[in-house]
């Protein structure tokens, strides 16, 4: 794991059909929707919140394979079935996707997009900000097409998460199996908004997860597993769940400890955070960045069934000059299986966690490729074990917590 101070980012992409149960409000709140992101975009991509809400305003495109039907009127079946054991893949996957915008995979230069200084102090102020329109239909669909793809021929690295019912897919490091999700960080716009967002000069990837439907949510956290970006949502939530919401500032905190996972709002030291919300309904192509200490939540549906998908690519990207920190003996060691021999306090320099801007590097595009990067079961014995002890169990208490309260 990098040690780092960069944001987390949510790309936006596509969704549908969706009958839902609205969750009950629990407390009091100022929820500012889409006011603080409705600032920061530039006019050539401003979009009010009536229109973002709008049926017409979003694109149409064919869903993925879909396991199970789900179109009945009045039942509610979930649109995605948990793999049987024998229909998990193993080592390297391509869909063979063709890259929008005529990309040559592995020698086209990445694209660009410009943000503007208010949007990149937003994100300073307020630990999160909404960029729309990053991502044009093209990238939607490529995304959505490879999201669908690995949901039909699930990997093995998915089996833990998704058998623990907290997704109906989740993957971790899934750009280091899926050809598609590499190309995607190594092509696209992501790197530079990204940088801009960390004010920094270059930009590697330290961990991501591809998260299919949040069953009934997961509650507020902040991300010291992922340390940072989130980076595909390829969808439009239902109207009464699937919005992330934040407490805007949060990331200032000094109350909840770095190595915490699940977050009480009504501790000690969180008073002037707890009551100020900011929700976000985003629309295909967007970007969400936050900050990994800003709290945040997302809720599902009551009865935990997704009748439409919400596709999350989440990660954690770090700054230029970020060193490796071994986080052996905490949650964070779960995105960091990978033997690169890196030791705690060296430079973040590993085709385990690739550039990205201001450039991809070919070496370590080419060590992806060979298979030469990904888990080791050495690495998975020794580190995971590091969890042993009391001290370390303490710190990882927190994630179960999390795991828990998806039971409530």
């Amino acid at each position: 794991m990098a040690n780092f101070s960069v944001a987390a980012l949510l790309v936006l992409l596509t969704a549908d059909r969706a009958l839902a149960f609205a969750p009950p409000t629990s407390r009091p709140c100022r929820t500012l929707l889409l006011q603080q992101s409705t600032r920061a975009a530039p006019a050539e991509t401003e979009v009010s919140a009536q229109s973002s809400s709008a049926p017409e305003a979003i694109p149409s495109y064919p869903l993925p394979q879909q396991p199970q039907d789900s179109s009945a009127v009045g039942e509610r079946r979930k649109i995605l079935k948990e793999p049987a054991l024998w229909e998990y893949n193993f080592g390297l996957q391509d869909p063979g996707l063709t890259l929008p915008h005529g990309i040559t995979p592995r020698v086209s230069a990445p694209e660009q997009y410009e943000l503007t200084e208010d949007q990149i102090r937003t994100l300073e102020e307020d630990g999160v900000v909404h960029i729309k329109g990053v991502f044009d239909a093209e990238w939607v669909e490529y995304l959505r097409d490879a999201t669908g793809h690995q949901v039909s021929n699930p990997h093995f690295w998915a089996f833990a998460g998704t058998a623990s019912k907290l997704y109906d897919y989740i993957q971790r490091n899934i750009w280091q199996t899926n050809k598609a999700f590499a190309d995607f960080y190594y092509h696209s716009a992501m790197g530079h908004v990204l940088a801009q967002c960390g004010r920094t000069d270059e930009v590697r990837v330290s961990t991501d997860l591809l998260m299919v439907n949040p069953n009934k949510g997961f509650k507020w956290h902040q991300d010291n597993q992922n340390g940072g970006p989130v980076l595909d949502h390829h969808g439009r939530d239902p109207a009464e769940y699937g919005a992330p919401v934040y407490l805007k500032g949060s990331h200032r905190n000094d109350a909840v400890d770095e190595a915490a996972v699940f977050v009480d709002i009504d501790a000690e030291g969180l008073e002037e955070y707890r009551d100020e919300w900011l929700e976000f309904r985003t629309m295909p192509g967007d970007m969400l960045v936050w900050h990994p200490r800003t709290i945040h939540k997302v809720d599902g549906p009551s009865d935990g069934i997704w009748t439409s998908y919400r596709r999350v690519l989440g990660g954690t990207v770090a700054k230029g000059g970020s060193m490796y920190h071994d986080k052996r003996g905490t949650g964070g060691v779960l995105s960091d299986l990978g033997r690169h021999g890196l030791e705690d306090g060296d430079k973040l320099s590993s085709s385990f966690f690739p550039i990205v801007y201001p450039n991809f590097d070919k070496k370590e595009a080419a060590a992806r490729d060979d298979g030469s990067v990904g888990r080791d079961p050495r690495d998975i014995v020794s580190k995971i074990g590091g969890l042993a002890g009391k001290a370390s169990g303490e710190k990882f208490s927190s994630f179960f917590k999390v795991l828990g309260s998806q039971a409530k």
